[in-house]
């Protein structure tokens, strides 16, 4: 028993390394081609049930949907997605340099299944304008509460902090020393796929 086991945790290890390898090839094809300021490719026609809302050329290459045909080619190896999987998937550089790279996927049977009024706050503290500039400032390198409060749309010093609690409570911003925030790294990409997804 512990033999097969040691052969499946080699396979599953072999297969993590090649897709770690598949992922920093592309990481730098997709840098060089960036860097040769190669232009945008449209977005393939394709009816709306064929194909998702896609903002043209955000991938430069031949394949647009090539994230999506990566998910449905390895639904069927997991049990947890045979009937659907989700994924989010990011990987930027912040304004001040910081190099953030995340991906989240999980099966839609257990999303389906799961209650999500627990997730309520995460996304009722999204939802004011000033705590969605707020964001924006402080992963635009923006900080300090000192420098945040003299924004023009957080009001007054009391009502800033008010907004900050919200987001700190809800894990979109933690404190990063004495009177300065930062959105923490596994959050960026969800905060920013959020975005995405509100577009209409």
């Amino acid at each position: 028993m512990a033999e097969v086991d040691t052969i499946s945790l080699q396979a599953e290890l072999a297969d993590l390394a090649a897709r770690v390898s598949a992922l920093e090839r592309a990481a730098l094809d997709t840098g060089a081609a960036e860097n040769r300021g190669e232009p945008e490719q449209p977005a393939p026609a394709g009816s709306a049930s064929e194909r998702p809302s896609t903002i043209a050329g955000a991938i430069p290459g031949d394949d647009t949907f090539w994230a999506l045909t990566g998910l449905r080619d390895r639904r069927p190896d997991h049990p947890t997605t045979a009937e659907g999987a989700v994924m989010l998937v990011g990987s930027l550089t912040l304004p001040d340099g910081a190099p953030v790279a995340w991906q989240q996927s999980a099966g839609t049977e257990g999303l389906l299944e799961s209650a999500w009024d627990d997730r309520a706050e995460t996304f009722s503290a999204l939802a004011h304008p000033v705590r969605i500039e707020l964001l924006r400032h402080i992963l635009s390198g923006m900080h300090a509460t000192a420098d945040l409060a003299d924004l023009d749309s957080v009001g007054t010093t009391g009502q800033l902090h008010h907004h900050l609690r919200q987001l700190l409570a809800a894990g979109w911003v933690r404190q990063s020393g004495r009177g300065s925030y930062e959105v923490p790294a596994p959050r960026v990409v969800p905060l920013l796929v959020c975005l995405l997804g509100a577009q209409r």
